[in-house]
């Protein structure tokens, strides 16, 4: 299976269960040291991207790992393999500087980590570029087209956000991860150079 990924696709796949595999073995000293804490005396400037191969618990990984695969491959086949991870790590550094923001704001000492905002980046650019995608829900079990089910899931990440539910999840890293797709996208259609196969 992961042999017919393209390869920047399988890379990740490969380096984030690796990574919660070393979470696993050498326990939470580990994790702290490469997640993502708020700007003070725990922070340092590679956690903006360390935080996002490391995460808290198998379904975690696994609901994160399954969006990279199901996203993750078409959009690498899209885009090209170097504008691909351009734009997940824009999204990752992106979802870090919102989370940065709030944290700051909100005076939160709980470190942030997981691969979620590179997700939501994924989610952003698939619903443009595959609008029409029929995507089915796990729960309920609804299909919808992308551009509807990434539309829905912004606003619903928004409104716990604000509303501060869930508290335990990083929101706005989220919607970060979003914004930082968004940007890099926006950035291609300046320039006049969109996505094309093989770049």
């Amino acid at each position: 299976m992961l042999q017919n990924l393209p390869r920047a696709t399988r890379a990740l796949l490969l380096a984030n269960v690796g990574v919660y595999l070393l979470q696993l073995l050498l326990g939470d000293a580990f994790t702290e040291r490469f997640a993502l804490w708020p700007l003070g005396p725990y922070f340092a400037p590679w956690q903006v991207v360390t935080y996002a191969f490391l995460h808290g618990s198998v379904p975690h990984i696994f609901l994160n790992m399954l969006a990279v695969y199901m996203f993750g491959a078409t959009l690498e086949r899209f885009f090209g393999t170097s504008r691909y991870l351009a734009f997940y790590f824009a999204s990752v550094l992106a979802a870090a500087g919102a989370q940065l923001v709030v944290t700051h704001a909100t005076g939160s000492i709980y470190p942030t980590v997981g691969a979620s905002g590179a997700v939501f980046g994924l989610l952003l650019a698939f619903a443009l570029y595959f609008p029409r995608e029929r995507i089915m829900l796990i729960f309920p079990p609804i299909p919808m087209p992308a551009w509807l089910f990434v539309t829905l899931y912004g606003i619903f990440e928004l409104v716990l956000g604000v509303t501060q539910t869930q508290a335990d999840i990083a929101h706005f890293a989220h919607l970060g991860g979003m914004l930082g797709g968004a940007l890099v996208i926006l950035f291609w259609r300046m320039q006049g150079t969109p996505p094309r196969r093989g770049f």
